[in-house]
């Protein structure tokens, strides 16, 4: 991790010398979410939630950009809505915070306030971190072990509501004025957990046996029906998370007079 941090740095600065301009871009985000894993393995924008961030751009030249972001939204899954499983009745909301730092790159040269190079698409990749918390029917899932966590089952312990992803995306941007910048934007994240939606591995209750009224019990196998090591959930995949949506920057100039005479060149 220390390598890596230090050739970011590195990179960073290399491009910064070689960069037209100083240029820092803060803007809005607002869209939604959605999950990809044990519930909805494949259905983008299924079940998708209302999400919204922060980001900050720094523009390294007309082709590069580093950027950080802070995202919220939550994300959701529920068996009777996708049938990819329903005879599970499993569901699922969580809320989402995810932190990105990610370069961006387009495909065309772009400042924002050009009258000649205002409008490009772009591509990004990065490294985030996130926090999530699984519910149903308002309950927290995590501090239960629906999966026998807390009690040990095959040694499985609880999980974490901290984890990493890999962010990924592509987008348009599209300069309105000398100062002000339009994106739209699809990240996907590629994460580290199998927990997102609560489901990872199999039963450790035998069905028959729950109580109905323990809520521990009961949101493992709502059905009542199966049995311990049938399969609840595929941990060969991890699951996905992506925002999407428009984002509207304001551009600061932190070189003064040197950038303004920059712009007789657009």
């Amino acid at each position: 991790m220390k390598k890596i941090i230090f050739a970011a740095i590195v990179l960073i600065s290399g491009f910064h010398f070689q960069g037209k301009s100083q240029e820092l871009e803060v803007g809005l985000f607002g869209g939604g979410s959605y999950y990809l894993g044990d519930i909805n393995p494949g259905l983008h924008f299924m079940q998708s939630q209302m999400a919204y961030g922060l980001s900050a751009r720094y523009i390294l030249n007309d082709r590069l950009a580093a950027r950080l972001s802070i995202y919220r939204g939550n994300v959701a899954g529920d068996d009777a809505v996708i049938k990819y499983r329903e005879e599970r009745n499993l569901n699922f909301e969580s809320p989402v915070t995810d932190i990105s730092a990610v370069f961006e790159f387009n495909f065309l040269k772009y400042y924002t306030g050009s009258k000649r190079n205002y409008i490009t698409p772009y591509i990004f990749g990065g490294v985030s971190t996130f926090f999530f918390n699984p519910k149903a029917n308002g309950i927290e899932l995590k501090e239960l072990g629906t999966e026998g966590q807390n009690a040990g089952f095959d040694g499985r312990s609880p999980y974490s509501g901290t984890s990493f992803a890999i962010p990924f995306g592509v987008g348009l941007k599209y300069s309105l004025t000398n100062k002000i910048g339009l994106g739209v934007e699809w990240m996907m994240h590629k994460t580290f957990t199998d927990y997102l939606d609560d489901i990872s591995t199999t039963y450790y209750l035998v069905g028959q046996n729950i109580n109905p009224d323990n809520e521990a019990e009961i949101l493992s196998d709502p059905t009542m029906s199966f049995d311990p090591y049938q399969q609840r959930g595929n941990k060969q995949t991890n699951d996905w998370f992506a925002f999407f949506g428009l984002s509207l920057t304001y551009k600061f100039d932190l070189s003064g007079r040197a950038r303004c005479l920059d712009n007789q060149n657009f």
